[in-house]
């Protein structure tokens, strides 16, 4: 019976939609977190009778033909590249972007890693990283001695050290953006890498057309809607529990049959 592997798609489906939902919930507290949603395409459909097909009479067309569908399957799990609302920390090296663009950092292996939490902190020698020890990308060092970091809206790094009065510019923050933002790899730890779907980084100035800019003492939050997500929990959950309903009544009809050919 076609109605068991129909509705055992649509349970398979609303399954991962509740683990997508559960991802953005999980990470509801998470520092730049984009919040995801499951996207869905029914299957091939069986054709019983084609469109236009002639008449009894063998002249013009049917109305109407018959096609069943058969079910449903994912198509993409969307990252929704949405500004987060800015949380003020007072903490200087806490940078956020408002408006488009990535922070540029180096990963372990001097690839170019992508992310918009901008959680800084500075290492044994001084450099600007993040708390995985990604460095900055240009890198930026503040200089032993220094009392005092300022982070204008575009992008220009200050430093006071210690004796002096004036402060000294010590590098400037560039920004990357991409044709498809969604088309970024995920790697966990709120970094992400460039692929084909995204196309190649244009970088940029904070500022720049096609790029925001920068708010120190801020971090951007994630971008769930506690009310969204439960909502739609809640109609995922339902949404399964049809689907079951329907494998029930499929095995009630198929048992039926059973017994009247017994």
């Amino acid at each position: 019976m076609r109605a068991l592997s129909i509705a055992a798609t649509g349970m398979s489906a609303q399954q991962l939609n509740v683990e997508v939902i559960a991802n953005n919930i999980a990470n509801i507290n998470t520092t730049g977190f984009k919040r995801s949603r499951a996207e869905f395409t029914d299957l091939l459909y069986q054709i019983e009778r084609i469109n236009g097909a002639p008449d009894r009479n063998g002249q013009g067309g049917v109305p109407e033909g018959a096609q069943l569908g058969l079910g449903v399957r994912l198509t993409a799990i969307r990252a929704l590249n949405i500004q987060g609302p800015l949380a003020e920390t007072g903490n200087k090296l806490d940078l956020a972007i408002n408006g488009p663009g990535w922070f540029q950092i180096t990963g372990t292996d001097g690839e170019t890693l992508y992310t918009r939490a901008g959680a800084f902190n500075t290492n044994a020698a001084g450099e600007v990283v993040t708390a995985d020890g990604n460095v900055l990308d240009p890198a930026i060092t503040v200089p032993a001695g220094t009392i005092g970091v300022q982070v204008n809206q575009t992008g220009q790094v200050f430093a006071q050290v210690g004796g002096q009065s004036d402060v000294t510019e010590i590098g400037q923050i560039t920004l990357a953006n991409f044709a498809n933002p969604a088309g970024l790899e995920a790697l966990g730890g709120n970094r992400y890498r460039a692929s084909q779907a995204s196309g190649p980084a244009v970088t940029g100035l904070p500022g720049d057309p096609a790029f925001g800019t920068i708010a120190q003492g801020y971090l951007e939050q994630s971008n769930v809607d506690p009310v969204k997500e439960i909502t739609a929990l809640i109609s995922a959950q339902r949404a399964y529990e049809m689907n079951s309903k329907v494998i029930q009544a499929a095995d009630d009809m198929a048992g039926v049959v059973s017994k009247g050919i017994r």
